[in-house]
């Protein structure tokens, strides 16, 4: 019995085929950031709601025992803000820092032309 020969048709995608199969896996899979980067807002968020209030509630506490009527909730809430301002830096920072060893250097996206491209 002789080989069958392909038709360079076959011969074609049979090669596309191995190509794409080394590309896979040459290429590696990007890392996941999605559930970690919405949990690092959501507690970026939270430092800044609760220095406002907290700095409310100490402000109107102050008003409450002195009579500085509202005076006290005024500066309370204002400190309140720099002190949240303040906390989200450095939580940002912090949280920007352990992304960056757990993950390394973020990476490019392509741009939409390139990826069309790619799918002709």
């Amino acid at each position: 019995m002789s080989p069958t020969e392909e038709t360079r048709e076959e011969t074609i995608r049979r090669l596309n085929a191995q190509a794409d199969s080394l590309k896979a896996r040459a290429t590696p899979e990007p890392p996941e950031y999605g559930g970690a980067a919405v949990g690092y807002g959501y507690r970026i968020m939270a430092e800044m709601i609760g220095g406002v209030l907290v700095g409310l509630g100490i402000g109107w506490g102050f008003d409450l025992f002195v009579g500085t009527a509202p005076w006290g909730m005024i500066a309370g809430t204002l400190s309140g803000f720099a002190v949240s301002i303040w906390l989200a830096v450095h939580s940002a920072k912090k949280l920007s820092a352990r992304a960056l060893k757990e993950y390394g250097p973020p990476r490019d996206l392509p741009d939409d032309a390139d990826a069309d491209q790619n799918d002709r």
